[in-house]
């Protein structure tokens, strides 16, 4: 009798440590989960909105002071619909300047269309445009607008003029883009991510960025590219264009 006594001992043991080793295993997967979660939810809570998806409330247009019917909320986007009764371009920039950031943004562009997203704008009546002072990342019809035609770096996620995409991840006309833009001048770097890809690398300043400058049309445009602070602006160039999701994480 003492034989089968030890095996069910034996069993008893065996079985009690499994069903240990199980409630620690459950435990430390929900812990993970737990930390995963509060992760999530930093990370999430470090984004805030530039677009509250209802109004303009945030934006104002460069150098003007009213916004047009031109800008529109629609579906929850910010739409650029031309009008023949403004004069002018009509850029749409952010009420707040901002120095080191990611800005996380979806668009899409009309067939044919040209339009961009720029940094670092100085808002002054010297300055005609947001593009004199803010350097663009490039929003385009690449099959139908004839700047793709003068160089890769003039295509969509192109730092225009300057770097070009290492690939083309865009997607047709009128279909939606999600790009993330990061400005980094402590680490002097920044980048564009497209559709999920990064596609351009480049620095902010020092002599790699006045080579790049000096090497596009910007060479002799006095204060391009020179204020490491600014408004982020939305371009007028004349095309329809659709813009929503505009969130930012400063750095």
């Amino acid at each position: 009798m003492k034989k089968p006594l030890l095996i069910l001992s034996f069993f008893l043991l065996a079985l009690t440590a499994c069903k240990n080793e199980k409630k620690e295993s459950e435990e430390t997967a929900a812990n993970n989960t737990e930390e995963m979660s509060e992760q999530e939810v930093k990370e999430q809570d470090e984004w805030r909105e530039l677009f509250n998806g209802e109004n303009l409330e945030g934006w104002k247009a460069y150098n003007k002071e009213e916004i047009s019917s031109q800008w529109k909320v629609e579906d929850g986007a910010i739409v650029f619909i031309p009008s023949d009764e403004v004069e002018g371009n009509e850029n749409l920039i952010t009420e707040e300047e901002f120095t080191n950031f990611e800005l996380s943004i979806e668009w899409k562009i009309s067939e044919g269309g040209n339009s961009g997203i720029m940094w670092a704008v100085q808002e002054d009546e010297k300055y005609s445009e947001p593009y004199l002072t803010g350097p663009e990342i490039q929003i385009l019809d690449n099959e139908k607008h004839p700047d793709a035609n003068n160089g890769l770096n003039r295509t969509a996620g192109a730092l225009y003029d300057m770097v070009e995409p290492s690939e083309d991840v865009t997607k047709p006309a009128g279909e939606w883009n999600k790009e993330v833009i990061h400005i980094d001048h402590e680490e002097n770097i920044g980048w564009v991510e497209l559709n999920g890809t990064r596609i351009v690398e480049f620095p902010l300043h020092g002599e790699k960025w006045e080579e790049m400058v000096n090497n596009s049309k910007f060479k002799n445009w006095e204060g391009f590219g020179s204020s490491r602070s600014g408004h982020i602006t939305l371009q007028d160039h004349g095309n329809k264009v659709w813009f929503r999701d505009i969130k930012i994480k400063e750095l």
